[in-house]
Order: structure tokens, then C-alpha cells, then sequence
């Protein structure tokens, strides 16, 4: 199974400027379902969910396409 914790926050260092300031907290896991929540700087928040959304919208395929090879369902919340 993989880390999807530390999937996340290592996608999430990557666009940022403050690294350093970013969270991944998992909120719930039940049965099949994964929810995890991303928190970086206030600054920072452009740069993670981008124009229109279409980051945001990268970031949760790419991890529903992790999650999908172990057979689960995960939500990505960006606070």
C-alpha cells in the first residue's frame, strides 16, 4: 500500500514556495475510502490550486490514480 501521505506533500513541496509550511493530515479512512487534507501558506495557495482549478484538479487525478492500484478511493480537501 502506498504512503499517500507522503505522495501528497512531496507534490505539494514541489509547487510551493514555503515547503516547509506544508501539512498533509489524514482526516478518515474508512473501508475503501481515503480522505486527506493539504494546508500550505496562505502565499502559497495560488500556486497549488492554479488557474481555474486546474492544479487542484491534477493533483487529486494523480492521486486517485495511486490509490486506484490498491483498490481504494481517496479525497483530497485543500484548506
Amino acid at each position: 500500500m502506498a504512503d499517500y501521505k507522503k505522495i501528497l506533500s512531496q507534490i505539494a513541496c514541489s509547487l510551493v514556495d514555503s515547503p516547509d509550511q506544508v501539512e498533509v493530515l489524514l482526516v478518515e479512512e474508512e473501508g475503501n475510502n481515503v480522505t486527506l487534507e493539504l494546508s500550505v501558506a496562505s502565499e502559497d495557495m495560488g500556486k497549488v490550486i492554479g488557474k481555474h482549478g486546474r492544479i487542484a484538479k491534477a493533483i487529486r487525478t494523480v492521486m486517485k490514480a495511486v490509490a486506484n492500484a490498491d483498490g481504494k478511493r481517496i479525497f483530497v480537501d485543500i484548506k
